[in-house]
């Protein structure tokens, strides 16, 4: 028998993507706050519980973001978030962001296919036109992820960001509606 889901979940093979909501806050704080997560982030300010909440009133709650929950079917558990920011109906655009919180959930391929569900998501249901990316240069493994899901390489930004007193090159990525 196969398994109902509510109509707002995104269902994949290994995964199924619900939207986030404020009972999912401190898993957020605690996944963000990793440092093999931080690791991986240009934006490496420590989460909390009050910020969190902001962004899901100022963001989520008003549509600029579209932010979900990654769940591994096979053992039910939630292991990550997958989101849209910035988006804009007037330039069809928004902006992908992913972790896996869940450290023994990475290399699954449970990356990949939330990006290529998100994409789905973005230029079938949200009609956005492009979704763009941008990634620390030294993330190799998830910049293969990425373009297995269907994004393309665009630019290679040296010293772009400077994070704990060190520039840093990003990659900028996308994905076009075809």
């Amino acid at each position: 028998m196969k398994e109902e889901y509510p109509k707002d979940y995104l269902i994949g093979e290994k995964i199924v993507l619900r939207p986030i909501t404020y009972d999912d806050t401190d898993l957020i704080v605690n996944w963000r706050n990793q440092p093999f997560i931080m690791d991986k982030m240009i934006n490496r300010a420590p989460f909390t519980v009050a910020g969190h909440q902001e962004w899901l009133r100022t963001m989520v709650e008003t549509g600029k973001v579209a932010q979900f929950i990654i769940i591994e079917k096979d053992r039910n558990r939630a292991i990550g978030s997958t989101f849209l920011r910035d988006i804009d109906y007037d330039f069809e655009k928004a902006e992908y962001g992913i972790f896996i919180g869940e450290r023994d959930a990475w290399g699954q391929g449970f990356g990949t296919e939330a990006a290529k569900m998100m994409l789905d998501h973005a230029f079938s249901r949200l009609k956005l036109h492009k979704v763009f990316m941008r990634l620390l240069a030294d993330n190799i493994a998830a910049e293969k992820s990425y373009q297995k899901a269907g994004f393309t390489r665009e630019a290679y930004l040296r010293d772009e960001v400077k994070i704990a007193g060190k520039f840093m090159d990003i990659i900028f990525m996308s994905s076009v509606k075809s």
